[in-house]
């Protein structure tokens, strides 16, 4: 029993030292107001953008959590090669990443996730 303890510190205390951390948690609720940015294309039906090219704008709602997040994230570090999703998420923190994908996932393709509640 002690060896398990010590094993559990010991690999803790090797997490910490490494500087590695959790994700923040998302809050849908906190993100009520933040998603307003979205819904100007991704609230729009069959919306496609006309600049750089033409591209069919996703639907949010229902995607996964972690999906989303992780794509904000490269959008946010020039890795996806989308100007204006690049400018919006540079804007954006990492709880304000989590708290929108926690929206969007909590969300169904069909609901009506495109207005702020």
């Amino acid at each position: 029993m002690k060896k398990s303890v010590m094993a559990v510190a010991l690999t803790l205390a090797a997490l910490a030292a490494s500087g590695a951390r959790a994700d923040p948690v998302g809050n849908p609720e906190a993100a009520k107001y933040k998603v307003a940015m979205c819904i100007g294309c991704h609230g729009i039906e069959d919306y496609r953008t006309a600049f750089p090219e033409v591209y069919h704008v996703p639907k949010l709602g229902g995607q996964n959590a972690g999906y989303i997040a992780s794509a904000l994230r490269e959008y946010r570090l020039g890795n996806r090669h989308y100007a204006t999703m690049h400018a919006i998420a540079v804007s954006l923190s990492d709880q304000d990443i989590a708290d929108i994908a926690a929206y969007y996932a909590a969300q169904t393709p069909t609901s009506k996730d495109n207005a702020v509640k």
